[in-house]
């Protein structure tokens, strides 16, 4: 890395939280140094320079807030002081701005964003030192000519003046002596500056009070720093007062407040700053104003630029994107968050790859299409990214105010709907929001309807994924997953009708008959002779059912599936949901010999701190990790870290979504011998398992493509 690349200081007694941030960070383009605890952090710190420091709060021997006080008293103020906590109660908060930190991250961390989060703390500490230089300018000005320096008593009356030259200082001097501020200044000002005269008597000095004077076309704004001063006995308490000239701080503060407004990656105005800009909209086109239009705007495929190129060129394309919208929009149709008279006209970004625009001044719809045909036809023109020419077009969804809405939320989400019918209409389109989105509504219905009856007449079938333990070179277990061939409709994908069962509660039904049926299909792969472990997936609503462990221990009763073949998998997300209660189910199953998985691993909350104490028996590393390797360095690092804690916890290892033969080498070359994937087999149905064992038992070298 170059000189100039930021440098990070990562201090986590938790080795996996450390290699997955330094991952995240080295892949956002820092450099990264570790630190095991706070006593190895402050002897990093005294031995390098680095621009950001990141604290675990809860660390053996020397605390996250013990390290940044000290780091606070020996690098300033001004160095960016980053505290990593998985509490998230206003104490804790509060204890970590008190001992000198710049801001607070929660855990779980969203890995994808960390690199956003660290650019722009770099960023807004860069503006504060620059202020920081302006300041200085000001005061060495400020000492060469004293400017608005006075000499005033605790009632706040003109003493004496001592800088008589002042340009914006209007009346003259010997108008002001004897006179108290409240016959000089406005109501609000001369109260803000008896307050600071009062504040400098109880505490010696005061300094920091504001208040702002009309002084020409605009106003200005004025800092008190107050001093008081020996008084001979007998007489009122005085003060030297020193007003200072602020408005081009404010004016850059101002500007600073201003990114809460805007999205990072592209300049764009954000969701916040767009919602305010409709509500205004909304105001004025109902005392009788033009009206206008929304259009929301989502990428085709940009997903896959994401999955294929990685995040980067994910970026770089919004960027593009932004550009080309820019250029899309004439110039009355959005109007940004104004700051300025001349703060420009933009598009604004919602957020992922979603965007939106607000066209001003419709006198009919046919205003709002041209602009839509306009941002299709720009968008149809190849994106080169990572030196290849990706097509990236875009489906828009249109809505009206008066005729879709007559107020933000509604205009936003019937413009979204209308987006998902150009979605639906072969994307690359732009369709008005009407009528017509009431048979997307009439068919959700319909597949409600469908799916409530296919769990009456359980209308469902389970096929079976193998996990492969290649250093034995046989199938050792198999995964449930479902399935749904809708009557006249055929097959469902699980994502289409999994979350819907979810969101009007039949997941639980549905969970129950999975794993009744796994287990009855496993209880006959064991009469038949095979030893297989059945995998079957928990959502997050059974893992809240209070009867869930009796539940589960009734089916293994039932089917005489031994308990040791059962294994439950739950999700990082569902494991934290409610801690206690968690550990308790967990513990049950536990005790009863059933195994615990948890899936997905490694997109979560991913801590050591956790995973101790929960009783697991396996993880499993997501095939967002998979992918890419062997070639993906990232992924690779956070493969390994994966692979050496669970080591120390005696936990086994399964990767999911092994698609190659170098993916299944470079895996058991690492210590992971569970293996499961398309490279050893897609899902089968149950009837296929035994013929797949009996075929399969060619050793580790042949499964590993080795002659």
């Amino acid at each position: 890395m170059t000189t100039d690349t930021p440098h990070i200081l990562i201090a986590d007694d938790d080795e996996t939280a450390r290699l997955l941030m330094r991952a995240a960070l080295r892949k956002a383009g820092y450099e990264v140094s570790l630190a095991e605890d706070g006593a190895d952090a402050l002897r990093l710190f005294g031995s390098q320079r680095f621009d950001m420091v990141m604290l675990d709060i809860d660390m053996p021997g020397l605390t996250g807030h013990e390290v940044c006080a000290t780091l606070r008293t020996e690098a300033g103020q001004w160095l960016p002081i980053l505290m990593v906590t998985g509490m998230d109660d206003i104490a804790s908060i509060e204890q970590a701005f008190h001992s000198g930190a710049t801001d607070f991250l929660a855990k779980p961390i969203n890995w994808g964003l960390i690199g956003h989060r660290v650019k722009y703390m770099l960023r807004a500490n860069q503006a504060s030192l620059d202020l920081q230089v302006a300041e200085a300018r000001g005061a060495a000005i400020l000492r060469a000519i004293p400017d608005l320096l006075y000499e005033m008593d605790i009632e706040g009356r003109y003493v004496h003046f001592h800088s008589p030259s002042h340009p914006l200082l209007t009346p003259p001097v010997s108008s002001l002596i004897g006179k108290t501020v409240h016959e000089v200044l406005p109501p609000e000002a001369a109260q803000i500056c008896l307050a600071a005269l009062q504040a400098a008597q109880a505490h010696g000095a005061s300094t920091g009070q504001r208040f702002e004077l009309p002084t020409g076309p605009r106003s200005s704004w004025f800092e008190l720093s107050i001093a008081c001063k020996d008084t001979p006995p007998g007489e009122l308490p005085r003060f030297i007062v020193l007003s200072r000239d602020i408005t081009e701080r404010m004016d850059s503060e101002r500007q600073i407040r201003q990114l809460a407004f805007f999205d990072s990656l592209t300049g764009l105005p954000n969701r916040q700053s767009f919602v305010e800009r409709v509500e205004r909209e909304v105001r004025r086109a109902g005392q009788g104003g033009p009206g206008f239009g929304i259009l929301f705007m989502d990428l085709d495929g940009f997903k896959d630029v994401n999955d294929t190129l990685g995040h980067s060129a994910g970026d770089q394309a919004l960027k593009t994107v932004a550009d080309r919208l820019r250029e899309a929009v004439r110039s009355a149709d959005l109007v940004c968050r104004p700051s300025e008279a001349n703060s420009g006209l933009e598009i604004a970004r919602l957020g992922g790859d979603e965007f939106t625009a607000l066209i001003l001044n419709i006198q009919q719809p046919d205003d709002a299409l041209v602009v839509a045909q306009r941002i299709l036809t720009l968008m149809r023109a190849p994106f080169l990214l990572h030196d290849r020419e990706i097509v990236l077009t875009t489906s828009i969804g249109i809505a009206l105010y008066g005729e879709d809405g007559e107020d933000a939320p509604t205009l936003l989400k019937h413009a979204d709907a209308a987006m998902y019918l150009a979605k639906d209409s072969g994307r690359d389109n732009s369709q008005f929001y009407n009528a017509s989105l009431t048979e997307i509504t009439m068919r959700r219905m319909a597949l409600e309807h469908d799916l409530r009856l296919a769990v009456e007449r359980e209308q469902f079938s389970l096929v079976y994924q193998p996990v492969f333990d290649v250093a034995e070179g046989r199938i050792c277990g198999v995964e449930a997953l479902i399935r749904w061939s809708r009557p006249q409709h055929g097959w469902v994908p699980p994502l289409d009708f999994i979350p819907l069962a979810e969101q009007i509660g039949l997941i639980i039904p549905i969970g129950q008959w999975v794993l009744r049926t796994a287990c009855r299909d496993a209880a006959g792969w064991l009469r038949d002779g095979l030893d297989l472990w059945v995998a079957v997936n928990l959502s997050p609503l059974q893992f809240k059912d209070a009867n869930l462990v009796e539940s589960v221990m009734a089916v293994l009763t039932q089917t005489g599936l031994p308990a040791r073949l059962l294994e439950l998998e739950v999700t990082e997300s569902t494991a934290m949901e409610d801690t206690a209660a968690t550990l308790a189910t967990l513990k049950a199953f536990k005790d009863h010999g059933v195994e615990i998985a948890m899936d997905d691993f490694g997109t979560g909350y991913s801590s050591l701190s956790y995973l101790t104490r929960m009783p697991l028996s396996k993880l499993k590393i997501d095939q967002s990790f998979v992918i890419g390797l062997p070639d993906d360095r990232e992924n690779l690092a956070i493969v390994r870290a994966i692979l050496a804690m669970a080591g120390n916890l005696n936990l086994s290892i399964t990767a999911e979504g092994v698609e190659t033969l170098a993916q299944a080498r470079l895996l058991s070359e690492m210590g992971c011998n569970l293996l499961q994937g398309y490279h050893f087999s897609k899902p089968v149905a149950a009837a296929a398992i035994t013929a797949l064992v009996s075929t399969e038992r060619f050793g580790k070298a042949s499964l590993l493509g080795v002659d």
